[in-house]
């Protein structure tokens, strides 16, 4: 992902989460935000060190930006993915049809050609 669809400031960060929209599943929580400074969608993903080591987190957090990165996401938001204890538990398939899962909840997603399949 290039560095202008990443949230990198921890401020950033804290105003998504307090802006109050979010899904939640066993699996993830998916906080998410308006906002008018850029044209394209962005995001954050975090996973603690409870779920595992450096490997483990590594492999999750690839995972996660794979997912997204076929996803077409409205303009002009933010959102943040936290990865919960269970996902230890999902395959990447699994994994997928979570994360598209709250996307829809969220009605975050634009129907185009990467999202075609998902809304049939």
């Amino acid at each position: 992902m290039k560095k202008q669809y990443r949230v990198k400031k921890s401020k950033e960060i804290e105003s998504i989460i307090k802006n109050h929209h979010f899904s939640t599943s066993p699996y993830f929580t998916l906080y998410y935000k308006e906002q008018n400074e850029t044209n394209h969608f962005r995001y954050a993903m975090s996973v603690g060190k409870k779920i595992g080591n450096a490997v483990v987190r590594n492999k999750i957090k690839r995972q996660i930006r794979a997912i997204v990165r076929k996803l077409t996401v409205k303009t002009n938001i933010d959102v943040f993915i936290v990865a919960r204890g269970k996902v230890l538990e999902l395959d990447f398939f699994t994994m997928e049809k979570e994360i598209i899962r709250l996307f829809q909840k969220q009605k975050l997603l634009v129907k185009g050609e990467n999202n075609d399949s998902i809304f049939k």
